[in-house]
């Protein structure tokens, strides 16, 4: 069984997920403190549509936007000398990209259900906003937010469709496991295909005791 699958897939989850996590918190804050109903409704539309999108079409319209003739794309190579499109930094936007609504929702959802008298009483003690951040509402929400990070791990972890589509499936470069999964099966090798499902089984269960493990001893030290 060839590795590089599942290296290049632990090594885009987890770039993606240190990415999503502090882009999708601060999202979540953004749109959970404006106080404009219909502007939170547009942004969070606009925020969660990579949700409801088939993956298919966001890895087209990624395509559309990063390849090598393309505006992205073509800024990318002529100024930084850098392909997006069909390399591994493709893996990372795509996962980024489907994931990202998962973290962030979760967030939001955790934000506000946070009790308002807390923040009030803070300000009162002169805390300044971003302390009031840290120090009292992500205490109060490391849960919903460990939750949310798992999700989008583990969505990260098996993301298919945007992949193939901006990413392709490079053995050694590209071809995450998923990608492995289905060439593997595709070429009638069910036995690897079987290998590469156990793998994915095994990351996906442990990265959710890990969070979970540490999430919840961060969460009971914050509240001792």
């Amino acid at each position: 069984m060839d590795w590089s699958p599942v290296w290049i897939s632990l090594k885009t989850a987890s770039v993606t997920i240190v990415i999503v996590f502090f882009v999708g918190l601060w999202a979540a804050k953004m749109v959970a403190d404006l106080k404009n109903e219909k502007l939170k409704m547009v942004l969070d539309g606009l925020l969660t549509l990579p949700m409801v999108l088939p993956p298919t079409v966001a890895g087209c319209f990624l395509l559309y936007l990063f390849g090598v003739r393309r505006p992205l794309g073509i800024f990318f190579l002529e100024y930084f000398g850098v392909k997006i499109a069909f390399s591994w930094g493709a893996t990372v936007l795509a996962a980024a990209v489907i994931s990202f609504p998962l973290m962030y929702r979760s967030a939001r959802g955790a934000l506000e259900q946070v009790d308002q008298n807390l923040v009030y009483a803070a300000r009162t003690l002169g805390f300044s906003e971003w302390k009031i951040f840290w120090r009292v509402r992500m205490p109060v929400c490391m849960p919903g937010i460990a939750g949310g990070a798992v999700l989008a791990f583990a969505r990260g972890l098996g993301e298919f469709g945007a992949t193939s589509m901006i990413a392709g499936n490079i053995l050694g470069k590209t071809r995450t496991l998923p990608l492995a999964v289905y060439s593997a099966t595709a070429a009638g090798d069910m036995d690897t295909a079987g290998r590469y499902v156990t793998v994915i089984l095994l990351i996906s269960f442990l990265a959710v005791v890990f969070i979970n493990y540490f999430s919840r001893k961060g969460f009971g030290n914050s509240s001792a």
